[in-house]
């Protein structure tokens, strides 16, 4: 899965973006967990019915925060980057950042190997958007031109290359059950990416 992808996605998949009254928010909150356990369970086959059943609220109440399949899915690929953007921002507080760079992927890598139907889901989304909303794309340009201020990384690298990286690797998580495979292409990419 990719830190990073190119493309554009409603914010959140919200209906409204006015403040949710305390039962609503709970329905919301029920409804991505559920979305989160029918989405890893049956990727992108899950349907809305799927859940609302495990929500244990009616469809129109997924509906009514979600209006469709691809709104609720691009909530929980939010969800994803978001956590992600944290990972990001911690790395900035690191001294040497190629160190923090190389952490950042390993990490974000792992949690998405953790859960690949969600890998799965974002193959099937564009969250370029998000990845700028979120601040991943900001933090990943600052610490990228850190590691190469320290003469750490390859000049002429770009977030492109790192949004590559991590669909390749995202690609073989889900295709591949041996999981050295995934990490032998982070590896081999890493490599690439370190200055000479």
């Amino acid at each position: 899965m990719a830190i990073l992808e190119t493309g554009s996605i409603p914010a959140g998949g919200a209906v409204s973006e006015r403040p949710l009254r305390a039962d609503a928010r709970r329905n919301r909150e029920r409804i991505l967990k559920a979305a989160r356990a029918v989405f890893a369970e049956r990727g992108v086959e899950a349907q809305i019915d799927d859940v609302a059943r495990k929500a244990k609220v009616g469809v129109g109440t997924v509906y009514r925060h979600f209006p469709t399949k691809e709104g609720l899915r691009d909530a929980l690929v939010r969800e994803r980057f978001e956590e992600i953007a944290g990972y990001a921002r911690e790395a900035l507080g690191r001294d040497d950042a190629w160190a923090a760079f190389n952490d950042l992927i390993w990490r974000s890598a792992d949690r998405n190997a953790a859960d690949r139907a969600l890998c799965e889901v974002i193959a099937f989304t564009d969250p370029s958007a998000i990845v700028e909303e979120t601040g991943l794309a900001g933090s990943l340009d600052t610490l990228m031109a850190r590691a190469k201020a320290q003469r750490r990384m390859r000049d002429d690298a770009t977030l492109d290359d790192v949004a590559m990286m991590m669909c390749g690797a995202s690609s073989v998580m889900r295709t591949h059950p041996d999981p050295e495979l995934w990490r032998r292409h982070l590896r081999l990419m890493l490599d690439g990416l370190r200055a000479p």
